[in-house]
């Protein structure tokens, strides 16, 4: 007998290509895929995450499901798979969820932020991206206003992506300084591929006096990638936050 399985897991994605397994290459979902095998001798084992994250991108909050055997309680399959894992990869909680409970289309609201120093840090060059350009963080912030509410986003998307539609509602934008930092928080229902990393780099031409702040909204009536910016690195790049109904 199998149950259905809600893992929380956070993950620094400097050494991986991406979540999503794929051949000749090292990512998330093929770490954690191999122990999960190797834990319940050595039957395949499919994880569902709840979204597609990028080569180099980190997450503090990612969840993914699986149905598994009851061999274990929860708390005992993740000190087991803990230990299995590198230290890289974590799994902080596993919960028993509903049979048809599902990681990527259950996710109601995802968040991410985007890290960027001015200055050098020498202790966040994997997680944080050095732009020592000066920055208008205000017209920045007047821009984010442009990205509210449910609209096409092509403009922010890769090219020849299997979406049946580019729509997305976006509740929350917001730059602010953090420490040494500087910091980007958005918040929506889900993300296109490189969305973040195209409004970062787009919002930074705001900042350095590129763009005004309302071309933000002109880009976006475009549906053109190539009328926005640049996608800046991915290092700088966290999945911070998943929320669903049940969790």
């Amino acid at each position: 007998m199998k149950k259905r399985l809600f893992f929380r897991c956070a993950y620094d994605g400097t050494h991986y290509s991406g979540w999503q397994k794929q051949p000749n290459a090292k990512t998330i979902q093929g770490e954690i895929e191999e122990k999960l095998s190797r834990l319940f001798g050595n039957q395949s084992v499919d994880i569902v995450g709840c979204g597609r994250t990028d080569a180099g991108v980190h997450a503090s909050q990612s969840y993914f499901h699986a149905d598994l055997p009851t061999n274990f309680a929860p708390d005992q399959l993740r000190y087991k798979l803990n230990n299995m894992l590198p230290l890289d990869i974590a799994i902080n909680e596993i919960v028993e969820v509903a049979e048809d409970a599902h990681a990527r289309f259950d996710a109601t609201r995802r968040t991410y932020y985007y890290f960027l120093h001015q200055h050098k840090l020498p202790f966040h060059q994997n997680d944080s991206w050095y732009y020592p350009r000066k920055l208008d963080v205000e017209k920045m912030n007047e821009a984010t206003q442009f990205l509210l509410g449910r609209q096409d986003f092509t403009s922010f998307s890769k090219l020849h992506t299997d979406v049946n539609n580019n729509f997305c509602d976006i509740s929350f934008a917001e730059w602010k300084h953090v420490g040494d930092q500087l910091r980007f928080e958005i918040r929506a229902n889900r993300f296109l591929r490189n969305m973040v990393r195209a409004i970062v780099g787009t919002l930074l031409e705001v900042g350095n006096g590129s763009i005004a702040p309302e071309e933000v909204r002109n880009i976006i009536a475009k549906e053109d990638r190539g009328a926005a910016g640049c996608s800046v690195p991915a290092k700088g790049l966290f999945l911070q936050k998943i929320k669903y109904p049940y969790l």
